[in-house]
């Protein structure tokens, strides 16, 4: 597939991922919030999107993974416009606190909760695709969601909602998509039992 489409199905990856951060932020109880997030997921799943972190995990070869730029790319245009259209809309929603707790944290701490955000996306994902069961997409979700780890995809919507625009929130997102990718490798690996 060429740049153009990679770049486009992760356009509307990246939207969806701000849908899910929008009804995330629009409800009170976290666990609601939580599961109705993992409509994004589900949505980029049977719509055959391109989301970085269901991704990085199945890369094989070098060409793969300068995709990966792209799908980036295009994730990041998504939570853009997302966030865009709901500051347009006027929508009663805020990410300026949630940001500035994720940049007040330690970058390590953040590379950590990234590492284990890394794996529910790489158990979603791969459990769905072996069993079909919604589950598998619902339950890492709200798992990671609930647990404060870090998904560089919806980070970068909860920054571009905040208007979070700085070397730091930059080298986050970076450090969070690094973690990502590194916690959805380790599970990737099949060891012979």
């Amino acid at each position: 597939m060429d740049k153009v489409h990679i770049f486009i199905k992760a356009v509307y990856a990246g939207f969806m991922i701000g849908i899910g951060g929008i009804v995330n932020l629009s409800v009170d109880n976290k666990v609601i919030g939580a599961l109705l997030f993992s409509f994004g997921l589900l949505t980029i799943v049977t719509q055959g999107f391109y989301l970085y972190t269901g991704k990085i995990g199945f890369v094989k070869k070098f060409k793969e993974l300068l995709d990966m730029l792209v799908i980036l790319a295009g994730n990041f245009a998504g939570t853009f416009i997302a966030a865009a259209l709901a500051k347009m809309a006027h929508l009663d929603i805020d990410s300026t606190v949630l940001s500035g707790k994720k940049l007040d944290n330690s970058i390590f701490n953040i590379f950590l909760l990234s590492v284990f955000c890394g794996v529910m996306m790489y158990l979603a994902i791969d459990n769905y695709n072996k069993s079909k069961n919604i589950v598998f997409i619902i339950a890492p979700v709200m798992i990671f969601i609930l647990s404060g780890f870090e998904h560089s995809i919806a980070d970068m919507f909860y920054f571009n909602l905040a208007g979070v625009y700085s070397f730091k929130s930059f080298t986050y997102i970076l450090v969070m998509a690094v973690g990502n990718g590194i916690g959805a490798k380790l599970f990737d690996i099949k060891p012979a039992l």
